[in-house]
């Protein structure tokens, strides 16, 4: 027990406590009184804000008002007196702060007697009058004046009628804004000439009819008169904030000039002035206490194409009323404090007590100490024994794995742990006793093995020896040994100890991981690395045995139309399906790979019991050909076959370097031969030959070149006239393009128009021909020719594109060329893909004033339903039928068919291809319109095509 009792006195730490509290307390008391200010001035913000932003939305709906008096004048010519009152009538009474509408119309001076005569059969003793230092007196003589003629209400607004306002500064200032801005404008406040209450005026010009509004004297020229709504300033004010019940706050005092500041001049509204001594009462308070508080808030805005300003002044409060939290925290901060050094000077008592019963009980402890220091010495003794035990138990931690084994000097095991059977599915007695070659028989016979045993006799460590043995259960496992060798303290070799673990499932991943590098994922055929490496084994077995090599490039015919049709699920499974068949029409030795998307190559050996013939390469077709059942459907799946046949010839020797390069070379040559096939209608077998690699090189040549053509300005247009069969008259010329290369010298369209549109080419050439056409036949105008008509061919390519129309819109304006004078010809296969698309582009061209025809009429997929749904203008039928339209019934039958068509349609018929006069006179005895061919004149350049208008004009 303790020997006297403590002095009681306050210790430093309760004091210094209590001195922390009370700080803390002060702080967090400012912190929150300045929340509550913050709070204050946000709620202010949110109301003022509420309040500017009615008011400005007032304002615009004013404009509004206004703006739509105007589109009356703008959709009416003219606007009579009566049709004036009926339209703003009700708008006055929607909105009751509108004093008046008037319309101020300019009068010239030399009309002044003529519109004070009108005016007075509405007030008899009418004259004009003005405002003068805000007196109505009569009107001075002015070279114009800018009078109320239309006045809605005139009751009430009697002053203002025939009032010439021209003299008003601030109106006409408004005025000339509203000229300059284009928008209704206000003007600022002013006396009105109904009474003593102020207001304000919003404009909005009226313009003559027809005359170009684009720039500011322009607007000035076209200028009459305009709209105008007087608007009682304070009473719009009011209106606007009670309507939006913002009216009723005490707590706040609402100011609204008419300007961007608060000029007191340009006062239009207040409402909620504090009283005096309640703002006295608010100065009155501490500073201390005010903190950031802002009491007042100004915002300007544009409006009515002028400044305003609103000022909104929060009245005060009493301090108790918004501040209980910061008293709060403060009262229950002191009282914190105080506890809390309580709480400290009673454990400083506490604190003293324990250390007065620590030294008494030291000395105790000491002589313990002594007994303590034997049971020490004997404690390191252990220790050392310990650490011993540690370090070898530490470094069997480090080899262990799943399980623990150890060898004697004979290397058979003598102890494995319980982990090699739950991880190896094996008895330990299959193993104890026994070497680990003695139940495995391939370690003895592999080369690893005898490295192993090797290892082992030279009493050597090792790690990482990776074997496979078969489990109880038949199943092969694989497995990871680790060991090192054991002496003894004269370092005899005493046996083998280390780890093993079960790696079977890691095995079998890198198999998989190796399998997939090698194999296309969804098919599980060999993919293209895999493909070359069987090609090259193939290549190489085929010229040591002599033996013929195939290679097949299999492309499946109309593949994107299931995958469109039933989605990729439904492609994906078309692909596994097609696998498997090709796997299945050939043999085991043979090699099914996937290429690509949808095309497989097809390793094809001759093996000494068959011949490769075509027979093969058939049944992998029939195999392909079998119906396939998709999402419940019947789908029949063709596929096109390119072969490319090895040839042993070009090589010397089996070793030959370049023997990787044509594994690649006999995928190309098969790729074109089946493209080949492709090209001859699909579902079709195509063996490659050197000719279809040069008709492939030509094809690269010639879309190398045209490339570049139009770049090199090597393209040419020639017309070819068009002939109006009643009259003789050359009416319109069709544009034919020409190629002239400096090598190639003049290629003919068929080699390259078809290139040109698979490559998209025909784009940026047809947009050129279009320009050029145009150009040219403007030009042919410009000379004093006659008003020929421009036929231009569109591709498929150009008529989807999303730009088409307004590309021509484009050329048309740039050319000058009258739209009418442009024919587009349209073929029959544009029209069949998308039918309401077609439809749409038809119509936004018709809509540029063009005409359209469609080219070789009865070749395509014609419909007479097309016919009556296109804004067609002309058919052209076409050369096959026309040459034998003389001798041939069936031809005949089918042109004057057709002429009866497209006349009872209204549509004019062109009949191209005529080359004899057997044609020409069976053409116009049936009524065709228009003729062209080799009879009347070949297509021709440009200046044989004017020298021949100007003799044909000469002539006429």
């Amino acid at each position: 027990m303790l020997r006297g009792r403590l002095p009681l006195s306050i210790s430093a730490a309760a004091a210094l406590t209590f001195a922390c509290g009370v700080s803390v307390t002060a702080v967090l008391f400012a912190a929150i009184s300045q929340l509550e200010y913050d709070k204050m001035s946000l709620s202010l913000q949110q109301r003022a804000g509420a309040r500017v932003a009615a008011i400005e939305q007032g304002l615009d709906d004013a404009v509004e008002v206004l703006t739509t008096t105007n589109q009356l004048f703008a959709a009416v010519v003219p606007v009579t007196r009566e049709q004036f009152h009926d339209f703003t009538t009700p708008l006055l009474q929607r909105h009751p702060f509108i004093q008046a509408f008037n319309f101020h119309r300019i009068v010239p001076h030399d009309q002044r007697a003529a519109f004070e005569a009108e005016l007075r059969r509405i007030v008899p003793d009418y004259a004009m009058t003005e405002m003068r230092d805000g007196v109505v007196v009569p009107a001075t003589t002015r070279a114009s004046y800018l009078v109320v003629d239309y006045l809605v209400p005139l009751q009430g607004n009697r002053p203002a009628f025939g009032l010439n306002v021209s003299p008003n500064g601030v109106l006409a200032r408004a005025l000339e804004q509203a000229i300059i801005s284009g928008q209704a404008t206000a003007s600022g406040l002013l006396a009105l000439a109904q009474g003593p209450q102020q207001g304000f005026v919003i404009v909005y010009p009226v313009y003559r009819h027809g005359l170009p509004l684009q720039t500011v004297q322009q607007r000035r020229a076209a200028l009459i008169g305009d709209t105008a709504a007087i608007v009682r300033a304070g009473e719009l004010v009011q209106k606007i904030l009670a309507g939006a019940d913002l009216l009723g706050d005490p707590q706040l005092e609402l100011s609204v000039y008419a300007d961007a500041g608060a000029d007191p001049r340009q006062l239009i509204f207040r409402h909620g002035q504090a009283p005096a001594d309640e703002a006295g009462a608010w100065k009155a308070l501490p500073r201390w206490l005010h903190f950031a508080y802002h009491s007042h808030y100004d915002r300007a805005f544009l409006s009515a194409g002028r400044p305003w300003h609103v000022r909104v002044v929060a009245h005060p409060r009493p301090f108790l009323a918004d501040h209980i939290g910061s008293l709060f925290t403060l009262i229950a901060g002191l009282l914190f404090s105080l506890l809390t050094a309580a709480f400290v000077q009673s454990l400083t008592q506490r604190s003293r007590r324990v250390q007065l019963l620590v030294e008494q009980r030291t000395a105790d402890l000491k002589r313990s100490n002594e007994l303590l220091s034997a049971d020490v010495r004997a404690r390191q003794r252990t220790e050392r024994a310990l650490q011993d035990s540690e370090k070898r138990f530490r470094r069997l931690l480090a080899l262990s794995s799943d399980w623990y084994w150890e060898q004697d000097a004979n290397f058979c095991f003598t102890h494995i742990t319980s982990g090699f059977t739950d991880k190896s599915n094996m008895p330990l007695e299959r193993f104890i006793g026994m070497t680990r070659w003695e139940n495995n028989a391939e370690m003895r016979n592999s080369r690893w093995g005898k490295q192993h045993i090797a290892n082992l006799e030279a009493h050597l460590p090792f790690s990482n020896l990776e074997y496979a043995m078969k489990d109880r259960d038949g199943q092969l496992r694989w497995f990871s040994i680790n060991g090192e060798p054991l002496f003894n303290e004269l370092g005899e070799f005493r046996g083998y100890r280390g780890t093993g673990s079960e790696i079977t499932e890691r095995k079998l991943a890198e198999q998989q991981i190796q399998h997939i590098a090698h194999h296309d994922v969804l098919t599980g055929l060999p993919n293209r690395a895999l493909l070359r490496d069987r090609l090259a084994q193939a290549m190489a077995l085929s010229r040591r045995k002599n033996r013929a090599l195939w290679v097949l490039l299999i492309d499946l015919d109309r593949f994107k139309f299931v995958n469109d049709s039933l989605g990729h699920k439904a492609g994906d499974l078309l692909l596994k399906t097609i696998a498997t068949r090709l796997q299945a029409s050939l043999r085991e030795s043979d090699t099914v790979a996937r290429l690509s998307g949808d095309e497989f190559v097809a390793i094809l050996c001759e093996q000494a019991d068959e011949v490769l013939s075509g027979a093969i390469v058939q049944r992998v077709m029939d195999a392909v050909a079998q119906p396939v059942l998709l999402d419940g459907k019947e789908f029949f799946v063709t596929c096109s076959i390119g072969v490319a046949v090895y040839d042993m010839s070009r090589y010397d020797a089996p070793g030959d370097v370049t023997l990787n390069g044509e594994t690649q070379n006999l995928i190309e040559q098969a790729d074109i031969a089946m493209y080949c096939a492709k090209k001859q209608g699909r579902n079709n077998i195509k063996f490659y030959t050197t000719a279809m690699n040069q008709a492939t090189l030509e094809r690269l040549r010639i879309e190398t070149a045209l490339r570049n053509a139009l770049e090199r300005e090597q393209f040419v247009l020639h017309y070819q006239p068009q002939l109006d069969l009643a009259s003789g008259r050359i009416v319109g010329v069709e544009a034919l393009l020409r190629w002239q290369h400096p090598d190639l010298g003049m290629v003919a369209p068929q080699r390259f128009i078809a290139l040109a549109e698979d490559t998209g080419l025909i784009v940026p050439i047809g947009a050129w021909v279009m320009r050029e056409a145009c150009a040219q036949v403007k030009r042919w105008h410009a000379a004093g020719l006659d008003t020929l008509r421009l036929a231009v061919n569109l591709s498929a390519r150009q008529f989807n594109e999303p730009n088409l129309v307004a590309s021509i819109a484009e050329v048309l304006l740039e050319t000058g060329l009258p739209p009418a004078c442009l024919e587009l010809e349209l073929t029959e296969s544009l029209f069949m893909h998308d039918v309401a698309l077609a439809v749409s582009q038809l119509h936004d061209m018709k809509a540029l004033g063009v005409q359209l025809s469609i080219d070789d009429f009865g070749t395509g997929y014609s419909s007479f339903a097309y016919l009556r749904t296109f804004p067609i203008d002309v058919l052209k039928i076409d050369r096959s039928f026309v040459g034998d339209v003389a001798r041939d019934a069936d031809d005949a039958a089918i042109v004057v068919s057709i002429i009866a068509l497209a006349h009872n349609l209204k549509l004019r018929v062109v009949a191209e291809g005529v080359e004899t006069a057997e044609q020409l006179d069976y053409l116009r005895q049936h009524g065709c319109d228009e003729a062209q061919g080799y009879y009347f004149s070949h297509p021709l350049p440009a200046h044989e095509v004017e020298t021949l208008l100007s003799s044909t004009q000469a002539a006429a």
